[in-house]
């Protein structure tokens, strides 16, 4: 356990199971309690409680300049996220492919706000995968694909990092997920101090927005 910092780093985690007790759940648990060992303080976004509009069929995002504002929680989610200096995505294979509440939470807040800023831009990213056996790859590569997006900075494990388990609590037996995991939050915190320590000036001139949103570019 890392002595404790004055000012230490921040992290969100953002889960998007449907299960308050299955895999997904336990492993955000267990990530949390590994970014507390490493003297981070820790908010964990459960999708399931909140309240998300999914997109409708206006079109408008491919156009507009500001936020596209429904009548639900995503200000307030965003505005958790923007806090952190680190993110981890949480998601179980549900049908291969992702539980609905982590597609409707990306589209929603890709297109509805974080296109017209970047907001999360520059932040450490990371994605767990939870699921029985198939396609875990698949969800996990939508992840990444979505980092990328936003301008964020990927920082893994080596491998990507699947979780296998079908009943809830096997998913916490998958010894070799769970050390990548473990690297995974290692190499994150590692890189979030990194960017920390380094000038705001430095930072700026390093890590530029070419773009913003790439449909009025």
């Amino acid at each position: 356990m890392n002595p404790p910092e004055s000012n230490p780093l921040h992290f969100t985690i953002v889960t998007g199971s449907e299960r308050a007790s299955g895999n997904t759940e336990q492993v955000a648990e267990h990530i949390g309690a590994l970014l507390a060992d490493e003297g981070c303080t820790i908010d964990i976004v459960r999708l399931r409680e909140h309240r998300i509009a999914p997109c409708g069929a206006c079109g408008e995002c491919n156009t507009r300049t500001s936020a596209c504002e429904q009548d639900d929680d995503m200000p307030a989610i965003i505005a958790r996220l923007r806090k952190a200096d680190g993110i981890v995505y949480a998601v179980p294979v549900h049908g291969y492919g992702m539980a609905h509440p982590m597609q409707i939470f990306i589209e929603r807040a890709g297109v509805g706000y974080l296109r017209f800023e970047r907001p999360l831009a520059n932040k450490v990213a990371g994605a767990v995968v939870t699921g029985r056996r198939y396609a875990h790859e698949t969800v996990f590569h939508q992840l990444v694909s979505n980092f990328l997006l936003n301008r964020m900075i990927l920082v893994g494990s080596g491998y990507p990092v699947v979780i296998h388990g079908g009943s809830p609590g096997a998913g916490m037996q998958d010894r070799e997920g769970l050390a990548s995991v473990r690297s995974m939050i290692a190499r994150m915190t590692g890189m979030a101090r990194l960017l920390r320590a380094t000038p705001a000036a430095l930072r700026a001139q390093c890590l530029v927005l070419d773009t913003v949103n790439e449909r009025a570019a």
